[in-house]
């Protein structure tokens, strides 16, 4: 598997771009960002989109991705996976008519750009050459992590997390893992509060794998708190840890 990272921010501010993984060039792991890093021809390329939760961080390239893809006339229908909370938000307040044109029925219903596809958690599903399992998570809001594999690679990618339980104990074997640390361990307050993860919350997660991956990619971060957040990770001495950057790119 090629992961290529599209953003990894836990804001948006010059050289930074919100949360958005790409797997072998179809397969989207939420979508922060698309069109600011992607080309037509690359957007028109995409298959599925895996929505972690409906923060605007992780759905704002929806809207534009679409009205693209539109007019490059693709000869497919780009799938938006997630849990039913989230394509019900979807339809409800970013697909509306309002905020945004329904593209599950542009340019006609029987051939959209758009399709949501429901995935219940806890259960392997196939997509094309992949299995994905979806795993709550606890956020502010109805949230889950995935699980990709193709052949004997795998990753795990946490999406937004507080301290959280199951995925940890479901993830199996694994080639890589993107989790993210938003905040400096003195913001552990507000991180529970909102949910998400400091340094000291991220060691005590991973803890309870058991066997952590080769590779631990950390995302979501905070632009203005990133030197205190990579001090206090790399105090930790965890190997196999590094801070994604945008641009970045993983043959697992």
């Amino acid at each position: 598997m090629r992961l290529r990272v599209l953003g990894c921010s836990g804001a948006e501010l010059p050289g930074h771009h919100t949360s958005a993984f790409l797997i072998d060039d179809s397969l989207l792991l939420d979508a922060g960002t698309i069109g600011a890093v992607l080309n037509e021809t690359e957007q028109s390329l995409l298959q599925y989109i895996f929505v972690t939760h409906t923060h605007l961080d992780h759905i704002k390239g929806i809207p534009l991705l679409a009205d693209t893809v539109n007019f490059n006339k693709i000869d497919h229908t780009i799938r938006i996976v997630s849990i039913k909370e989230n394509l019900q938000t979807i339809r409800r307040h970013l697909l509306n008519n309002i905020i945004w044109p329904d593209f599950t029925v542009i340019p006609s219903p029987d051939s959209p750009v758009l399709a949501c596809t429901e995935i219940r958690t806890d259960r392997e599903h196939t997509f094309g050459a992949y299995s994905v399992t979806a795993i709550r998570v606890d956020h502010s809001v109805p949230a889950v992590g995935f699980v990709v594999r193709r052949g004997d690679k795998g990753i795990l990618y946490t999406g937004d997390t507080g301290p959280t339980t199951g995925i940890w104990e479901q993830a199996g074997k694994l080639s890589a893992m993107i989790i993210e640390v938003s905040f400096p361990n003195r913001m552990e307050e507000f991180a529970l509060q909102t949910g998400h993860l400091t340094p000291r919350l991220f060691a005590k997660q991973i803890g309870k794998m058991r066997k952590l991956p080769p590779r631990i990619l950390i995302s979501h971060t905070k632009p203005q708190f990133f030197e205190s957040i990579n001090t206090e990770v790399r105090e930790l001495g965890i190997e196999g840890v590094e801070f994604l950057r945008e641009g970045n790119i993983y043959d697992l």
